[in-house]
């Protein structure tokens, strides 16, 4: 029984993780074209979520776990927009390092991770039932 409550905290903290990724990657998608206050200020960062495994002594396996936020670094788009209260000098408005096909990507990957963390959970409750009929039997 004790392996089956393993698998059902193991796929748990799949859920649990591919929650917070998803969580991080509609606030991208949401400040996909917001933009500084000034020209001084940088926009919207990209941010990207990690991983970790954790050794969970009690089921004798890893469990996933929410590493650091990481802000992309890559370089801001920038847009002719010399009306723009964020225009620069020359009349470019920087804007965030987000790219809507890559958000929607990621976002489709979490969620079937999400899909199969949950099917797992499924699986592994049937079988828990399964095992107490024959046991009751």
């Amino acid at each position: 029984m004790s392996d089956f409550l393993g698998s059902l905290k193991i796929s748990a903290s799949g859920l649990h993780a591919q929650s917070a990724r998803m969580r991080i990657i509609a606030e991208n998608i949401a400040n996909a074209d917001s933009t500084a206050k000034s020209p001084d200020e940088d926009p919207y960062r990209r941010k990207i979520t990690s991983f970790r495994a954790e050794f969970n002594r009690e089921i004798g396996g890893y469990e996933v776990k929410i590493g650091r936020m990481l802000l992309d670094q890559s370089e801001f788009e920038t847009r002719y927009e010399p009306g723009h209260p964020a225009a620069d000098e020359r009349g470019y408005v920087r804007y965030p390092n987000v790219n809507s096909l890559i958000e929607q990507m990621d976002m489709r990957e979490a969620q079937r991770t999400y899909e199969a963390n949950l099917n797992v959970i499924s699986v592994t409750r049937q079988m828990i039932g399964r095992t107490l009929d024959i046991l009751r039997g």
